[in-house]
C-alpha cells in the first residue's frame, strides 16, 4: 500500500503538534518527522525520550502514522541515536543524504561504505536507512545509487526516490524508477519547474506545479508494485502556517487524485 505524508519540514517554524493537525486537515495518512540539526528537530534524537510522550500523544489525536524521518546527515553517532529513537517511536525509515561531490569516485565509495556500515546498525535496531541520489553530492544519479544498491546488500538499506534529484540531473524520473524500484524503501516527492540546479521557490514544488511528470512517476510506482510511504519533502525559506497548508493541501489533492486514476487509493 503506498501511503501519502509530509515531511514536517515544511512547518519548521512551528510545533510538532501545529505541524501534525495542518497535516491531518490536508487528508495525509501519515508525516514524515524531520530531525534535521540546524533546520528543524521536531524529533531531536537527543532528547528524544523528553518528547515521546508528546508525539506519541499527538499521533494518537490525529490518527497519523509516523512514517519515516529524515536526519539527513551521516553522522555516525547521530544516526545512532536516531535508530535508538525510531525503535521505540515505531518508525520504519530514518532517511540521509549522500556525501561527497559528484563525479569524484573517492567520495562515492567513502559514502557508500559509510552507508553499509550505518545500514548494519540500524538492523539492530528493526530499522531501515536510505538513502537518496542528491544534486551536486557523489551519489547522484541512477548510476550511482545502482552502484550503492550492489555494493550493499543489507536488507536494513534501501533507496529514497527522490524524483525532483533525478529530474535535476537531466533524466525523467519515471523512467529511472524501475531500475531502482527493487530497493526503494521510500519515496520524498515534490515538483519543480525546470531542471535546476533549484527546485524553486516552495510554493512551486507543490506537486503539479512543475515540469515533472509525476502522474507518470505513480504510474511507474503502481505498475512496480511499489508498497511504503511516499512524503511531500519541501525545503526552502520559511512559510506561514496558512502557506505550509495550502502547499500540503494541493499536494495532497494531486497525489490523492493521480493514484485514484490508477486504482491504487
Amino acid at each position: 500500500m503506498i501511503n501519502l505524508g509530509v515531511n514536517t519540514v515544511l512547518f519548521k517554524d512551528f510545533s510538532f503538534a501545529e505541524a501534525a493537525r495542518a497535516i491531518k486537515m490536508a487528508g495525509y495518512d501519515g508525516l514524515e518527522i524531520c530531525a534535521i540539526k540546524g533546520m528543524c528537530e521536531h524529533l531531536d534524537p537527543e532528547r528524544y525520550r523528553e518528547q515521546k510522550s508528546e508525539i506519541l500523544e499527538i499521533l494518537a489525536e490525529t490518527g497519523l502514522k509516523i512514517l519515516a524521518s529524515e536526519v539527513a546527515s551521516q553522522d555516525e553517532q547521530r544516526l545512532e541515536l536516531a535508530f535508538a529513537a525510531a525503535a521505540e517511536l515505531g518508525i520504519p525509515v530514518i532517511n540521509v543524504g549522500p556525501t561527497g561531490k559528484s563525479g569524484d569516485e573517492a567520495s562515492l565509495q567513502a559514502c557508500i561504505a559509510n552507508l553499509k556500515r550505518m545500514s548494519e546498525r540500524a538492523a539492530t535496531y528493526g530499522v531501515t536507512l536510505c538513502c537518496k541520489a542528491h544534486v551536486g553530492a557523489s551519489l547522484y544519479n541512477t548510476p550511482t545509487t545502482l552502484q550503492a544498491m550492489a555494493a550493499i546488500s543489507s536488507p536494513s538499506f534501501g533507496i529514497d526516490m527522490d524524483p525532483s534529484h533525478i529530474y535535476r540531473s537531466g533524466v525523467n524520473p519515471e523512467d529511472a524508477l524501475p531500475a531502482v524500484l527493487s530497493r526503494t524503501r521510500h519515496i520524498h516527492i515534490r515538483d519543480c519547474r525546470g531542471r535546476g540546479p533549484s527546485p524553486g521557490d516552495p510554493p512551486l514544488q507543490a506537486c503539479g506545479r512543475g515540469d515533472i511528470n509525476l502522474y507518470g512517476y505513480f504510474q511507474a510506482m503502481v505498475d512496480g508494485h511499489y508498497s511504503g510511504p511516499v512524503d511531500l519533502e519541501i525545503i526552502g525559506p520559511s512559510q506561514s502556517l496558512q502557506q505550509a497548508t495550502v502547499i500540503a493541501a494541493e499536494s495532497y489533492g494531486y497525489m490523492n487524485a493521480c493514484l485514484k486514476k490508477l486504482a491504487a487509493r
